[in-house]
């Protein structure tokens, strides 16, 4: 089999696997919290913790290797302009994820010490806001890779 299309295939698979997986936390994350059913809160965020280690931390290491390898095995300059803005988005998604993990991993530990809810609330709140600049630019990044503009 030819390298290009596997590495190709990965980079689809993986790409898949973040904007699924994100979408899937973002959904039951928010369902969870609008039920104001406290266990079920606290299941569903521990199972998103995992979920996020699991599936969207090994996506994000394995979008850029494969990208880059793409990139190199098409004959792409690493510097071209799309490449460039895929990898300004990519920092920004990032910038918004960190943050979500940490709330994430913070939400269920305060809901394991069965903390006050309005300190959990405007941790959501804040978690709940970062998501939408973050699929955003991961749609930005999906544009780029279908159309790659004066690629």
């Amino acid at each position: 089999m030819e390298l290009y299309p596997l590495i190709r295939l990965v980079h689809i698979l993986s790409a898949s696997v973040l904007f699924g997986t994100g979408m899937g936390i973002a959904f039951f994350m928010l369902m969870a919290w609008r039920s104001k059913d406290r266990a079920a809160f606290g299941l569903t965020a521990r199972h998103v913790v995992l979920a996020d280690w699991v599936f969207t931390a090994t996506a994000v290491v394995v979008q850029p290797l494969s990208g880059i390898a793409l990139a190199h095995l098409a004959g792409w300059p690493l510097s071209s302009a799309w490449l460039l803005a895929t990898y300004a988005l990519y920092a920004f998604i990032g910038a918004c994820w960190l943050p979500v993990v940490w709330i994430q991993y913070r939400v269920k530990t305060l809901l394991q010490q069965e903390a006050d809810l309005a300190r959990i609330n405007r941790l959501m709140r804040v978690w709940f806001i970062l998501g939408w600049p973050a699929f955003a630019a991961l749609i930005g990044i999906f544009w780029l890779m279908i159309t790659k503009p004066g690629g």
